[in-house]
């Protein structure tokens, strides 16, 4: 409790003070100034920056939650087999979790790469003229996502693995006596009994996209035009670019609540639709 007291729940006290000052790093001074730095937010300049920050970040965590969720499922349904051959494959498709974001994102900067990029590359052999992957504002987006899901894809499977290795084969027995097909087991026994680990996945998935950083520092620094600025570069941007400290300060509060309130709501939400029964 010590512990947390001082590096978690101090700094967030001290954070929401900050955000009640004017704090410029050029010239390291302050003073009190109320609430002009959350006018600022949601009434000011600032405003358009933090519907566009958030917009960004909610549709690349939609897109990480469906890598995540569906495409981990799917390949947890196609790997469900005990044998060497496919145990060698979901260790190929688990290994990109290994590879730290930084090193990932470099690897990616050059398959995506305009000019010289593998994908551009292999896309001529379609007849697919090169496309600006990294700086289009219609391709810069999903072009994390690729990153992203090829990181996050094998680690959504592993969960579901294991979740599925602890769902009895008394209930498939049962069901098949019982005249029901594979979609049928599917949909009415798998799918249900795998109800806490799709909310384990979800609530941990979504916090994790939500604080995502590296991969957009390193591929798009936010570009083009911001929009790859999620909320974390945003505050980045105020307090290391702008050395704004008072905003990056309040941002961040207002960041921390949105993720309070939407995490709470989700336990909630699905407190009564899940099952522990298995």
């Amino acid at each position: 409790m010590i512990l947390l007291a001082i590096f978690v729940y101090y700094p967030i006290v001290k954070l929401f003070q900050i955000s009640l000052t004017d704090w410029n790093l050029l010239n390291d001074t302050w003073h009190f100034v109320g609430l002009k730095n959350w006018k600022w937010l949601f009434q000011g300049s600032g405003s358009k920056y933090l519907w566009n920050s958030l917009k960004v970040t909610f549709l690349y965590s939609i897109g990480e939650l469906t890598v995540t969720i569906v495409g981990g499922m799917l390949f947890a349904l196609l790997f469900n087999r005990m044998t060497k051959s496919f145990s060698a494959m979901r260790a190929i498709v688990f290994m990109p979790k290994y590879v730290a974001m930084s090193s990932a994102a470099v690897i990616f900067l050059w398959i995506l790469n305009t000019e010289s990029g593998v994908l551009n590359y292999f896309l001529g052999f379609l007849g697919i003229s090169p496309v600006d992957w990294l700086n289009q504002k219609s391709t810069a987006l999903p072009s994390v996502l690729m990153l992203t899901g090829w990181r996050c894809i094998g680690y959504g499977m592993m969960i579901y693995l294991a979740a599925m290795a602890g769902i009895s084969k008394d209930y498939y027995e049962a069901s098949s006596l019982d005249g029901a097909n594979g979609r049928q087991q599917f949909f009415k026994i798998t799918l249900p009994l795998l109800g806490p680990t799709t909310l384990f996945l979800f609530v941990t998935t979504f916090l994790s996209s939500m604080k995502v950083f590296q991969s957009v520092d390193i591929l798009t620094s936010g570009g083009p035009d911001r929009a790859t600025e999620v909320f974390v570069y945003l505050i980045y941007r105020y307090a290391m670019v702008d050395f704004r400290m008072d905003r990056a300060s309040t941002a961040a509060v207002m960041f921390f609540l949105i993720l309070l309130v939407i995490t709470v709501v989700t336990m909630k939400v699905s407190k009564g639709h899940i099952t522990y029964d298995s």
